[in-house]
């Protein structure tokens, strides 16, 4: 079954799923994050399919988050190895492990974020890049820059009331993420 394509949504949520909006493509981009490269560590650690790990690797090379480095030539053998635009991906897949953990995983995670240098603890949060703080729902909220009569323009003006009740519902300053 072809999947949906989301390619002419008008949306960079819609756009980032076109590229690794199935399991195995994060979970791959996981591992490579931890720093698997080879297909047979990828198998062992996802219990995947060969023919299935070969599309989505596949999939990945074609979308520009993964390159394939040859490491031997006879046998032909090679590295899956994370792209620039792969490696921005990493911070997407330590969000989802700190809300995985969070919200489904009752005796907490048992893999954590650390400080390479302290040795302590990461609290992940987001960020304004601009000035430092810490994003909100009170403080920060989405705005439209396109076309007024656009599907996306409808979709935040839609939420907008209901945003607003929840935002004011909230104790100050909750973040998008909360914190353990």
């Amino acid at each position: 079954m072809q999947k949906k394509s989301f390619a002419d949504m008008p949306c960079p949520i819609a756009h980032s799923l076109e590229h690794v909006g199935d399991w195995w493509n994060i979970l791959i981009l996981r591992d490579m994050s931890y720093g698997l490269s080879r297909f047979d560590e990828f198998e062992k650690s996802l219990g995947i399919a060969a023919s299935t790990l070969t599309r989505r690797l596949n999939g990945l090379i074609e979308s520009g988050l993964v390159e394939r480095r040859a490491y031997t030539d006879k046998p032909p053998r090679y590295d899956y190895v994370l792209t620039d635009s792969g490696r921005d991906f990493r911070p997407v897949v330590l969000t989802l492990m700190k809300w995985g953990a969070r919200h489904f995983s009752p005796n907490g995670s048992n893999i954590e974020l650390v400080d390479e240098t302290s040795g302590q603890p990461v609290d992940l949060v987001l960020t304004d890049g601009n000035t430092g703080k810490r994003i909100n729902m009170q403080d920060h909220s989405l705005r439209y820059k396109g076309p007024s009569d656009s599907l996306s323009a409808w979709r935040l003006e839609a939420g907008r009331a209901r945003r607003t009740a929840y935002r004011d519902s909230l104790p100050p300053s909750t973040p998008l993420q909360t914190h353990r």
